[in-house]
């Protein structure tokens, strides 16, 4: 038995030139494997330099550069956003040059679960029925009207996880065609042809810009027995179109009751890639472990997306390297440029900066951190890059273009077809999502004995030596099988997901 106490510094690399703090590690430490001695505290998840460090030179993490020395400096250095430079990176696209196609592993050997399967195909790991507003002049009534079906109500129907309202902010006081329209409206498509929605009711206030007949000419919805409508100034006023609108959901509740679940191939379970309040150990944990939870879900011919652009920016020739072709790759190419013309000259994090939060738990800059979060797409090649809320059809990892901001990127996932989310952590976060729920890893052991209320699994484990990325990919992937066949999750448990509905805002408001 290896009764050797564990390095208190992590090496990710033979070529990088930093470590990173297991712990806190006072002054003065010597790190033998490093041969190098502590010149200042280094807080748990932060780094310090193991070489010389000339003014200019490269900071590598993972072999890859995440900044540039602001001085020169001594072995030993901690090492962080006050000498750490931000700077242009050159890049290398390699268009397709590490793309290997996916091993799959046989059908009568995927993994399974039980889930929904319904009359088109599609399959859900939840059953709700949604209530969506077309502007935010009808938020009230449909929140009114979703209050009115809670536990008591719904005893009846058993196999109902909710009547949620989606209300957002949008649809009124803006263009009423372009861009921005174009997005509301697939966005609201998106939920309510997810899987998980068994049965949907949209609500109009009835002089929107978000005009109810054009919205569903545009997206083919047509209405029935699963699809009502509800127009609140053709009611008689809101206490009206309350009382009509808990009528209509009353008829569809035996509809969305009557269903069951079945044995599945996890093929059909489409995953939307989410991390939040990151720290210095997310990418050394959670993602990567993650990562390796994708890599098997997509050798199940599963799929999974990542997502939040502008934190992937210093990393994206990673993944076009990696992409099926080079037409795949170029529109990922086509989306960064796009945030950085629209971020060129703002005080935003592409622009270097990280949150506070980031910047506390050991994140540097905008580089360090999309290192750390393009980590959780693993290893499979690059199928597909699709714009906000587009519905995902191709199998394996795919990319879906959103901002980095958690509940608006979550949004277009599960517009685009997730039916399940998971999302990793290193500062704590209590998001949760409908209606498809989100699994929540925590990138390190203390911030998940704090919050172990709102943690479904700790990967802390792995900075703690106790467990091997294979072994957490693993796990991660058979809790994934879990709460997909219904096993509720830590966000589900405590109630957490029905107001993180958030369309892109991208408009031009009037």
């Amino acid at each position: 038995m290896n009764n050797a106490p564990i390095n208190p510094f992590i090496r990710l690399d033979p070529h990088d030139n930093v470590i990173v703090a297991r712990s806190n590690v006072p002054v003065g430490s010597e790190v033998a494997a490093e041969g190098i001695v502590t010149l200042h505290d280094i807080p748990a998840g932060h780094k310090v330099s193991t070489a010389f460090l000339a003014k200019g030179q490269a900071v590598l993490k993972y072999n890859t550069i995440i900044g540039y020395a602001s001085g020169d400096l001594a072995p030993g250095t901690w090492m962080h956003s006050h000498n750490i430079h931000f700077d242009e990176v050159i890049k290398d696209y390699a268009f397709t040059e590490g793309y290997q196609p996916t091993d799959y592993i046989p059908p009568v050997r995927r993994a399974t679960f039980q889930g929904i399967v319904r009359e088109n195909g599609a399959v859900a790991t939840r059953n709700f029925i949604g209530v969506y507003v077309l502007s935010n002049a009808a938020g009230m009534v449909a929140r009114k009207i979703a209050a009115g079906f809670k536990q008591r109500e719904l005893q009846a129907y058993p196999n109902v996880d909710g009547v949620v309202a989606y209300v957002h902010q949008q649809g009124d006081t803006m263009e009423a065609s372009g861009e921005a329209m174009d997005m509301l409206r697939r966005t609201l498509s998106g939920f309510i042809t997810n899987p998980n929605t068994a049965a949907a009711l949209i609500v109009a206030h009835g002089s929107e810009i978000n005009d109810l007949w054009a919205f569903l000419r545009s997206q083919d919805l047509e209405p029935g027995d699963r699809l009502k409508t509800l127009v609140i100034d053709q009611e008689g006023g809101s206490q009206s179109a309350i009382a009509k609108g808990r009528e209509l959901v009353t008829r569809m509740l035996p509809l969305a009751n009557d269903t069951r679940r079945e044995t599945v191939s996890a093929e059909h379970l489409i995953v939307g890639l989410q991390c939040g309040g990151s720290d210095g150990f997310s990418g050394l944990s959670a993602n990567p472990a993650l990562g390796a939870a994708v890599d098997l879900l997509v050798r199940n011919a599963g799929t999974a997306i990542l997502s939040e652009t502008p934190e992937i920016f210093g990393v994206e020739q990673t993944l076009t390297r990696r992409a099926r072709s080079r037409e795949v790759g170029q529109k990922l190419v086509d989306r960064m440029n796009w945030w950085l013309k629209y971020n060129a000259g703002r005080d935003t994090q592409i622009n270097g900066k990280v949150s506070p939060g980031n910047s506390a738990g050991g994140i540097a800059n905008v580089l360090e951190k999309s290192l750390g979060g393009a980590k959780k797409g693993g290893s499979s090649g690059l199928m597909e890059v699709y714009e906000f809320a587009q519905r995902v059809v191709e199998r394996g990892l795919v990319f879906m273009d959103t901002p980095g901001y958690d509940p608006c990127s979550a949004t277009g996932q599960i517009a685009g077809g997730a039916n399940m989310v998971i999302f990793t952590t290193g500062r704590g976060s209590c998001f949760g999502s409908t209606p498809s729920p989100t699994i929540k890893l925590a990138s390190n052991t203390p911030m998940f004995e704090r919050m172990e209320a709102d943690m479904d699994i700790n990967c802390g484990v792995i900075i703690d030596g106790t467990e091997t990325l294979p072994q957490l990919g693993q796990t991660i992937f058979e809790a994934l099988l879990r709460h997909a066949s219904g096993e509720r999750t830590k966000s589900e448990i405590s109630g957490v997901g029905e107001n993180e509905f958030v369309p892109w805002p991208l408009a031009v408001i009037c």
